[in-house]
């Protein structure tokens, strides 16, 4: 790798480990590849799920720059007096739990660097231990949603279209195969009873569905136990007013950090494009920092005001607003092809911008 990548893909990797040091008390390797931008949230679930056999799969870059960026990671802990803890990562099964793997090689060293956390000396031991538990916490297991009839693979009963089924091993399971026929379905819609049920249920599932017109697995509720389910209602119905005031005491407060966001990442982008119009940085900022939209300033790499993601965001809206990217796509051509055919006028206005 050239002297000057590896300079650059340090000071990324310390940025993303202070930022993620600063929020939570503690950092991970994993804390630093998602506030790179490398690695997903979507990917990070499914990994935690089962559903990605080895998390490198999913981390962008080779396995040298993998490689690079994890031992910059530990040289800065060390230098910053971290205190290193071995953290188990497992996934439930219907067997109990079992161990996630990192790595594609799976070896015992490179396993044991990806698990180890390193947490701030000022915290106290008893939070360090609820740290710990926090982390070591397995995923509760996706049971699908389907949109087609299927079979059980153990059972042969038939699973019709609508009904749950959890996955093991790549094969559908019926929910009594699966040992999860007793829970009972919560749809989405209520944070605090959601929270609240799954909190005092000693089992829990994640129920998502498939949606074509977006490509992806989208959440529909959870499955608990009933018990838990009763208790979480009478529990919201005490503090409705109470939770009602906070509510809009949070409301207030995330719109004064997303009005703060604005301002930091406009002076940013002013920096790494001195040639951009303020009024258009200005623009810039507002438009990808919205809560909620998924764009580049909402991932954890925006909001640590990493360069490549602020970078990505600049040159999409380059794209949108100074080309005839929209027409193209409106006149029906393909993304990728539209992207090349004004990949060299977006280039031109990022030169003249960075000037």
């Amino acid at each position: 790798m050239h002297p000057q990548r590896q300079e650059d893909l340090n000071a990324r990797v310390v940025r993303s480990a202070e930022a993620a040091l600063a929020r939570q008390h503690y950092v991970s390797s994993i804390d630093v590849f998602t506030g790179m931008g490398l690695l997903t949230s979507a990917h990070l679930k499914a990994w935690r799920t089962g559903r990605l056999d080895f998390l490198e799969r999913a981390i962008q870059g080779n396995l040298k720059k993998i490689s690079f960026m994890m031992a910059a990671f530990r040289k800065w802990a060390h230098a910053k007096g971290l205190k290193p803890s071995e953290t188990m990562y497992v996934r439930r099964a219907r067997s109990g739990t079992v161990d996630l793997r990192f790595s594609k090689s799976g070896d015992p060293a490179i396993e044991k660097a990806y698990r180890t956390h390193f947490v701030s000396p000022d915290l106290s031991e008893k939070k360090q231990q609820r740290l710990e538990e926090k982390i070591n916490r397995a995923e509760p297991p996706p049971v699908f949603q389907i949109l087609k009839d299927s079979q059980c693979s153990e059972c042969g009963a038939e699973i019709e279209q609508g009904s749950f089924l959890l996955m093991e091993a790549g094969q559908p399971l019926c929910l009594p195969c699966a040992r999860l026929e007793d829970l009972e379905f919560l749809p989405s819609g209520d944070a605090a009873l959601t929270r609240r049920a799954a909190k005092n249920s000693g089992r829990t599932a994640v129920v998502v569905r498939f949606s074509r017109s977006r490509g992806r697995y989208e959440r529909q509720g959870i499955l608990v136990e009933t018990a838990a389910l009763g208790k979480a209602e009478a529990e919201c119905t005490a503090d409705a007013n109470e939770r009602a005031s906070a509510r809009a005491r949070g409301a207030k407060r995330r719109r004064s950090q997303d009005r703060e966001l604005v301002v930091r990442m406009a002076r940013q982008i002013g920096a790494l494009y001195p040639g951009c119009p303020p009024r258009e940085s200005a623009a810039i900022a507002a438009h990808t920092a919205v809560r909620g939209s998924g764009r580049a300033g909402r991932t954890a790499a925006g909001r640590n005001l990493d360069e490549a993601a602020l970078a990505a965001a600049v040159a999409a809206a380059v794209r949108h607003t100074h080309t005839n990217y929209d027409q193209l796509l409106a006149e029906g051509l393909d993304r990728e092809l539209a992207r090349r055919q004004v990949g060299d006028r977006v280039q031109e206005i990022l030169a003249a911008w960075r000037k």
